[in-house]
């Protein structure tokens, strides 16, 4: 995992220990605030000194993966009957405002499991996935995802979250990670089958910076199909992807970003064709697709600015920080050590790396709290190139 100082741990640190007391995450925002200024104060003088911050991240998701208000429920209602509460729609994925960030907040859970050590409370951290994935549960999200009329639930990026967690348990060694995706196979081939009947007919792709942007996700996709070794499935996201992305040039990410993106499509759809390419012929497509990525590109990208944490479409633009400073990062990985735009990128990445993590340090409302653990550790512990 990578490091971060003292300074910045503490930081973290002293948000999760506030967030933990107020025994409510739905307020936290009120606690992390004074969290914030009191870590800032104390944090001072400090000594620059490596050190991890798995047990923060993990707290993060603790919080919420079982907090079940707020909530946004999104889904086809066919009658009375499926006007139900969050828990007994989703009684794995309830919490955390939406089912998506749910599941990638269990993600980070059994992703800190593998990467933590000794900095993370792995028994409060096992309790907790226990609860989410006992059996009866995860028959109530099946039933859920089987209704009438709800083919296209949560795809594709709620879809590619849930796969990246059943890749991260087959990487664990825990013998409860045995239990849990045995569990969740049955969910996960139901999800595999959809997105397998989806790709033949999805004509084009999707080019937007939220949810429904398909070169992330097809990214998460790819990585899954590898760590399962479904070559079929592999095969076919492979094919599909040169046919969606292959070709393209010139992408504009100078009108980057829209108002409410965590994700960057331009950069996404670079992040995402590494992985299908060599790196002779990466670095060849790479300079038709950024013509303007030079050596000297320095300020070719600057991080985006977030005006108001408490409005959840406007924090968006804390998390595209982030993944553009991971997806960056995929670029740097797939480029000869030697090629002249490795530096620029790599200033570039700092920047954005270091805006997302402060960012988030500054005022961790609810509206960012609830996901943006999840992608920092995504960026971290480097989870899509290791």
């Amino acid at each position: 995992m990578r490091k971060v100082d003292n300074a910045i741990l503490f930081t973290f640190t002293a948000i999760s220990f506030f967030i933990s007391v107020s025994g409510s995450s739905v307020s936290a925002s009120a606690y992390t605030n004074s969290a914030v200024s009191a870590a800032n104060a104390q944090s001072k003088g400090v000594n620059k000194k490596d050190s991890g911050y798995e047990k923060v991240f993990s707290n993060l998701a603790l919080q919420c993966i079982h907090q079940e208000y707020p909530n946004i429920i999104k889904h086809t209602m066919s009658s009375d009957a499926d006007a139900k509460t969050p828990k007994a729609l989703y009684p794995a994925f309830y919490g955390c405002l939406d089912w998506h960030s749910s599941v990638h907040g269990h993600w980070l859970l059994v992703r800190m499991l593998n990467t933590g050590g000794d900095n993370i409370a792995t028994d409060s951290i096992i309790a907790s996935l226990n609860k989410s994935f006992s059996q009866q549960n995860i028959e109530g999200e099946i039933a859920t995802i089987q209704r009438p009329n709800n083919k296209a639930f949560e795809r594709p990026y709620g879809l590619a979250w849930f796969l990246q967690l059943t890749a991260e348990l087959r990487q664990s060694p825990l013998p409860e990670a045995t239990t849990w995706l045995s569990r969740l196979k049955p969910l996960e081939n139901i999800i595999v089958e959809r997105i397998e009947s989806w790709l033949p007919k999805l004509a084009y792709p999707i080019r937007t910076g939220e949810h429904s942007q398909t070169a992330f996700a097809f990214g998460l996709m790819l990585d899954w199909s590898r760590i399962a070794k479904s070559e079929s499935f592999e095969a076919l996201l492979t094919s599909r992807i040169k046919d969606y992305y292959e070709s393209d040039t010139r992408c504009p990410i100078s009108y980057e970003p829209s108002g409410q993106d965590f994700l960057s499509p331009c950069l996404a759809q670079a992040d995402l064709m590494r992985r299908v390419m060599s790196k002779e012929e990466y670095g060849e497509w790479l300079t038709d697709f950024f013509p303007t990525l030079t050596s000297t590109s320095n300020n070719w990208l600057q991080p985006a600015a977030v005006t108001d944490k408490s409005d959840g479409k406007l924090a968006h633009l804390d998390g595209l920080n982030i993944s553009r400073a991971w997806m960056i990062e995929g670029i740097i990985n797939a480029l000869d050590a030697n090629d002249p735009r490795v530096g620029a990128l790599q200033n570039v990445m700092q920047a954005h790396r270091d805006a997302g993590l402060n960012a988030v340090l500054e005022d961790m409302h609810y509206m960012g709290s609830h996901w943006l653990g999840s992608f920092a550790s995504y960026l971290e512990t480097s989870r899509g190139i290791e």
